[in-house]
């Protein structure tokens, strides 16, 4: 993919940038019907109507596409890519797969993958970019994206445009990754995950331009702590404006930069061989 400036017509399309979409195959095929549900607006709010997302609201409407991210079901079967389209719910683009007897799936587009390839799931396929393998077939240091945490249970892992991660070894029943963010994990060597790295891999490098670009996307303006009152946020309030006067915090307390949010008893702690490096206050720490 590229990228692709906007003219300087206005202040907000001054350095606003968008992607130049040359990977999509037909820019004015619809999406396959088959394929598409609904995505309800929450606007932040939990089942009792309280926000407890904040910055969230308004935004185009969507259609969701139903991406198949097991691919346990249709083991040595080959499928051909017919299109590669857009998603508006994820950062990187889909593709349409159809099977021989004509079902079509949606599956996330690795770099590399274009129309008219054949990509394949199953111990016994070749390691190639698209097919999806368990960690127990896939050669060590191969890039790999879409990664089960538990058998059969759909890839959770590495799934936004532009990363990858890698396998490093394998023993007893268990397969060690790297993940984009430096951790270090073991899995069952009998989940799966899809060979190649995620394409779309200059989405981060997408300037915004202006803030009403944001909107569309359902982003709410956030408001700077301390410019509230001391009631509506612990950085608030002082004669004047003050410069903080403590660690940077979010409204309910917790330390914005460096704190830990983690639960320290979630199971899958025991899966972490080496934890990600983390920043705090300028420094790196482990």
């Amino acid at each position: 993919m590229g990228l692709r400036k906007y003219k300087p017509t206005s202040a907000g399309r001054r350095h606003g940038m968008v992607s130049d979409f040359a990977e999509i195959t037909d820019k004015k095929k619809k999406p396959e019907r088959s394929l598409l549900g609904k995505v309800k607006k929450t606007g932040g709010r939990n089942f009792q109507g309280k926000i407890t997302v904040r910055h969230i609201g308004g935004g185009h409407k969507r259609k969701y596409r139903v991406i198949d991210f097991k691919r346990n079901d249709r083991d040595g079967q080959i499928a051909t890519v017919t299109h590669i389209e857009y998603d508006p719910n994820r950062t990187c683009r889909i593709a349409l797969i159809q099977f021989e007897d004509g079902e079509k799936r949606y599956i996330l587009a690795p770099e590399g993958l274009s129309a008219g390839m054949q990509v394949s799931s199953g111990a016994g396929c070749e390691p190639k970019v698209g097919n999806c393998m368990p960690l127990s077939a896939i050669p060590t240091g191969t890039q790999i994206h879409n990664i089960e945490m538990q058998p059969g249970r759909g890839g959770q892992l590495v799934r936004s445009a532009g990363v990858s991660a890698t396998i490093d070894a394998r023993e007893a029943g268990w397969a060690q990754i790297t993940l984009p963010s430096g951790e270090v994990r073991r899995l069952p060597a009998t989940c799966r995950a899809t060979i190649g790295g995620v394409g779309n891999g200059e989405h981060m490098k997408v300037v915004i331009g202006k803030a009403g670009r944001n909107r569309w996307k359902g982003i709410r303006p956030s408001v700077r702590g301390s410019a509230m009152n001391p009631i509506s946020h612990p950085m608030g309030g002082g004669e004047g404006r003050r410069n903080g006067g403590r660690h940077p915090v979010s409204p309910t307390g917790k330390l914005s930069k460096g704190g830990k949010t983690r639960n320290p008893r979630k199971p899958s702690r025991r899966a972490i061989v080496r934890r990600r490096k983390s920043v705090r206050y300028g420094q790196l720490k482990v």
